[in-house]
């Protein structure tokens, strides 16, 4: 396959639908959001991908759990991913689902034609298998005899199964490796994956038996058979170019992989062998990042250790350009780096607030006290003769710039720009425009505030692709126009770009400062809050059937003080015991709609049989009923 020139093709994994987005979800699709958004600051034609991993046993068990079906547990929890994104400024342009009639063909496409070329092979086998992992352990592979990740000993399985010849394959994947300068990067991960492959690798099982698992998809030469989800997910970076088609011709030689190290193996190992066996180009690079510790302790962020940071939360708390920046500053691409809140409003303050924003409220602030809000008139002449000129700082930060990101080296690319906002902040201060101005010195106040301008204006283009929202609002500050694709690299690097005469906008706080007095009473006053549960997961939440019902029939309990026998209609009737007379008389009640726990476990109360709950809220003692405010349906779940 011939390489397409000025291409860009980025994925993210596809994310296991068995637990809601975190924080470690947001950093990788943002990485690949922020890569794909600087591939199109350079002129590039870029497809960025990204969805989610719906097969296999721990979708099953969690569907279970729920009480639903495994495709019904999917659509859920596939929506809060693709629902999120767009709040986070991520603009992928695929979302794929393995669930999906088109990949799931493509998959059965490509293991006949591993089948067919005899790199697959039926037989018995008895291994350590983690259900958690979804996968066979070696031993080697275990620590003290547990699965590295669930910290729990794998069962031995004995079952018939087919296997994928990926031992035949190992060492031209060394050769392959050792070849291609950078095909796994950073280098760290290079020398793992090449340290695993000292020892022989073993065949990959790629089936699952359906008396063990039928939610998967069928293989194509044997209907007793379901596909290991690891063979079918990954196949989804090129079945959503609807392989072999143009959209594959046209993208798949400019890939680039974007993956956390736990699943290094199967990106750096399965995925370049299964692309060898079926005749296929094998990806461009594979770029690893590390892990997010969270707290004191440093530990890292896991469901098990109720520590999962939700990015809607983050984003909602102190915006999606902040979020965006301090996950592309803080972490350096393939190692691990400290998430805290504490962190995050240091860098909003320190970085955001103070460093640009206050820079760009001065420079547009002054715009308007000295010229009335009109880009100033340059002299070149005046310019070199007083020394005014940032041309060469800016080419510098430019061209570090450039590199650094190219190599998804996010935070010296950011650093690089910094350095030049700093820069900026102290020539303020050297050239002293209030002096100027003062001083009736209007050609050098002239040059001064428009390299300041233009200066603005060439930051905002490169932080693009990490701040898209504030690169728009400074745009129309500077009485520029997104629609002009400004961000554009040849536009950005342009000389004198802003015309002299033009008006500029009124200035807007872009980033306010965070008052950590105020977060730290928002802590106190959380601390205040009483009688707090124990925290849940999300599927156990899921757990709860609440239905919207109408009460048709309420009467007091017969030597009861507190208790009402009530009817509700939730579609169909029901008989619970309330313990709400001390609020409530039973004509209150009468008519409302409530909200009903509709799965609770029957109960007997003072000899009634209690089919379910209402939903109240408490205050000293006295309830008030949840009710609606508009008509529902009745026996309508609530989400």
């Amino acid at each position: 396959m011939q390489e397409s020139k000025n291409k860009f093709y980025v994925t993210t994994p596809i994310y296991y639908v068995n637990a809601k987005p975190h924080l470690g979800h947001a950093y990788t699709t943002i990485a690949a959001d922020v890569a794909n958004r600087f591939r199109k600051v350079k002129g590039f034609d870029t497809f960025f991908l990204t969805g989610t991993d719906e097969h296999g046993d721990k979708i099953v068990e969690a569907a279970e759990k729920n009480g639903i079906k495994p495709k019904e547990y999917t659509d859920q929890i596939s929506k809060l991913f693709s629902d999120l994104w767009p709040n986070i400024s991520i603009e992928n342009d695929y979302f794929i689902r393995t669930t999906d009639e088109d990949h799931k063909n493509i998959v059965k496409g490509i293991l006949q034609k591993i089948y067919d070329s005899g790199d697959i092979y039926f037989s018995e086998y008895e291994g350590l298998y983690c259900k958690g992992c979804e996968r066979f352990y070696q031993e080697r592979e275990l620590v003290d005899g547990l699965c590295p990740d669930h910290k729990k000993a794998p069962e031995v399985i004995k079952e018939a199964n087919y296997f994928f010849k990926m031992s035949k394959y190992q060492n031209w994947l060394i050769d392959h490796i050792n070849q291609n300068e950078g095909f796994i990067r950073p280098a760290r991960y290079k020398n793992e994956v090449l340290s695993f492959l000292k020892e022989p690798l073993e065949d990959l099982c790629i089936s699952r038996p359906k008396t063990r698992l039928t939610w998967g998809i069928t293989l194509p030469f044997d209907e007793n058979y379901v596909t290991y989800v690891w063979f079918d997910a990954l196949v989804n970076y090129i079945s959503a170019l609807n392989y072999p088609g143009d959209m594959f011709n046209k993208y798949w030689s400019s890939v680039q992989h974007i993956v956390a190290k736990d699943i290094l193996k199967p990106h750096g190992i399965y995925w370049p062998i299964m692309l060898k066996s079926a005749g296929l180009p094998i990806y461009n690079n594979l770029n690893v990042h590390g892990f997010w510790n969270i707290g004191k302790e440093k530990d890292k962020m896991s469901k098990s250790l109720g520590n999962v940071v939700d990015p809607g939360h983050m984003v909602e708390k102190y915006g999606s350009d902040q979020f965006r920046y301090f996950l592309m500053r803080e972490m350096v691409f393939g190692l691990d780096a400290n998430y805290s809140e504490e962190v995050i409003i240091k860098r909003i303050n320190s970085d955001l607030s103070n460093d640009f924003g206050n820079l760009c409220n001065r420079v547009f602030s002054m715009t308007h006290r000295y010229f009335e809000g009109i880009v100033p008139e340059k002299s070149d002449q005046i310019e070199e003769s007083n020394n005014l000129s940032l041309d060469q700082e800016k080419n510098e930060m430019i061209d570090a710039y450039l590199k650094e990101m190219e190599l998804f080296s996010f935070h010296k690319g950011l650093e690089s720009v910094w350095v030049f906002i700093r820069r900026m902040n102290k020539y303020v201060d050297e050239k002293a425009p209030w002096t100027l101005a003062k001083e009736s010195k209007t050609d050098q106040l002239s040059c001064v505030i428009y390299n300041l301008l233009e200066g603005v204006r060439v930051v905002a283009g490169l932080l693009y692709p990490v701040l898209p929202k504030s690169y728009v609002k400074i745009m129309d500050m500077l009485g520029l126009t997104e629609s002009t694709n400004l961000f554009e690299i040849e536009k950005i690097k342009f000389k004198d770009f802003l015309v002299s005469g033009n008006k500029i906008n009124e200035s807007e706080i872009l980033f306010p400062t965070i008052e950590e007095e105020k977060v730290e009473e928002k802590k106190q006053s959380l601390a205040k809050l009483k009688n707090l549960k124990d925290e849940i997961t999300y599927e156990d939440f899921m757990k709860i059937d609440l239905r919207v019902g109408v009460v048709t029939h309420a009467e007091p309990v017969k030597k009861s003080d507190r208790l009402l026998k009530v009817k509700v209609d939730i579609g169909e009737e029901r008989e619970l015991v309330a313990g709400i007379s001390k609020s409530y008389s039973a004509e209150d009640i009468i008519g409302k709609s409530v909200v009903v726990v509709a799965n609770l476990k029957k109960a007997k109360i003072m000899g009634i049989e209690s089919n379910g709950m209402m939903l109240a809220a408490s205050e000293k003692k006295n309830l008030t009923l949840i009710t609606l405010d508009k008509d529902v349906k009745k026996g309508s779940q609530v989400a």
